[in-house]
């Protein structure tokens, strides 16, 4: 197990955490991180963060490091959620929550709190974007202003999107099309 991410930013700034190798994942590359978290720097400190198809839990340590008060890490992956918890534990990360699930079939139960920061960064090439922005906001997981990280394959089109998401940021790096969105209350 050679895979290792690196923390960029926060209270583990430099440490590394190591992922399981498994088809599809792909952990977001440091220079995209970087500039998500740029772009949220005011927004995380203090936050409750989604981090769906979690992976190598990238984003969502990320997220921890810089001042999250919660972060739930969902991945189905039953190897992946082990070294997950395995890092959880190494970073004595208490506010830093596993959910062994499905994301849709997550998505789709009752959500116990609402969430003001959202990763959704799921495999390429499956057509999982849409259907999950869908369910995140018809299923009422997201505060009124909540911000959704959406990152895809370049060539991705997302039609789908709720109505009351507006975009406030997007870039392209390789093969990569990430976007921030924001969400507003519908009257």
């Amino acid at each position: 197990m050679a895979n290792k991410v690196r923390i960029i930013g926060g209270e583990w700034r430099s440490r590394q955490i190591g992922f399981t190798d498994a088809p599809g994942l792909r952990p977001t590359p440091d220079r995209v991180r970087e500039t998500l978290f740029n772009w949220l720097q005011t927004d995380v400190p203090g936050s409750r963060c989604l981090d769906l198809y979690a992976g190598s839990g990238a984003l969502g340590f990320e997220a921890a490091s810089r001042g999250a008060a919660w972060v739930a890490l969902v991945e189905t992956n039953p190897e992946i959620c082990r070294k997950l918890r395995e890092n959880t534990a190494l970073l004595a990360a208490k506010k830093i929550e596993v959910v062994q699930d499905d994301a849709g079939r997550f998505l789709k139960k009752s959500p116990p709190e609402k969430f003001d920061l959202v990763f959704l960064d799921p495999p390429f090439g499956q057509s999982l974007v849409a259907p999950g922005c869908q369910l995140l906001e018809n299923q009422g997981w997201l505060t009124d202003y909540a911000k959704i990280y959406i990152e895809a394959e370049r060539q991705l089109e997302l039609p789908d999107l709720p109505d009351n998401w507006r975009l406030l940021k997007h870039k392209v790096a390789g093969q990569v099309s990430y976007a921030l969105y924001q969400r507003r209350p519908t009257p």
